[in-house]
């Protein structure tokens, strides 16, 4: 039997998580991101970060927070996506965007980051949407450009030190801040 994220015909749905839905965001995010099974998708980080991408302290006050969601995208109840969305200096903020790796490129991204869009501008009436990415991942910030998204030029340095955002393999990593207008 098929699962329900294997079944592209089920409806996708989207709702603000819980802090029910904490352990398995954890698990989500981190399988997008880092360690061997980050590498069945594109979005791998594995390469420039080791260590976890998100932990349960944070997903617990991105829930409680006021203009802040954790959204999850998910089909008869499996979690399939997750992003988290928020309201920072007056505009939109997009990060902790994951698909399950088995099923990134087949357009639940998309459709994620256009319901996230779809809440700053119309929930909470932000003309701006703002993401932070490292700078080296052109082919992430290509996938944003496509979708209206331009790169600002300006640079964040990366945390380094701070084990929340995970064990740096190189020295070069730093974030450019990205922007679309909604």
């Amino acid at each position: 039997m098929s699962s329900p994220a294997s079944n592209p015909a089920a409806p996708l749905q989207f709702r603000a998580a819980t802090v029910d839905d904490v352990p398995a965001l954890v698990t989500l995010v981190t399988s997008a991101y880092r360690g061997d099974a980050s590498r069945a998708g594109w979005t791998t980080e594995a390469d420039f970060l080791a260590g976890q991408r998100i932990d349960a302290q944070v997903l617990h006050a991105d829930i409680a927070r006021d203009l802040s969601r954790v959204l999850v995208a998910h089909r008869d109840r499996e979690l399939l996506a997750c992003a988290h969305i928020c309201i920072e200096d007056g505009a939109g903020y997009f990060g902790m965007f994951s698909v399950q790796p088995a099923l990134q490129g087949a357009g639940i991204g998309k459709r994620m980051l256009a319901e996230a869009e779809r809440i700053v501008r119309e929930d909470w009436n932000a003309t701006v949407m703002r993401m932070t990415v490292i700078d080296i991942r052109d082919e992430l910030i290509a996938f944003y450009e496509r979708r209206g998204y331009r790169r600002t030029g300006i640079h964040k340095p990366f945390p380094y030190g701070d084990l929340r955002f995970g064990v740096p393999l190189r020295d070069d990593l730093r974030f450019e801040i990205l922007e679309k207008t909604l």
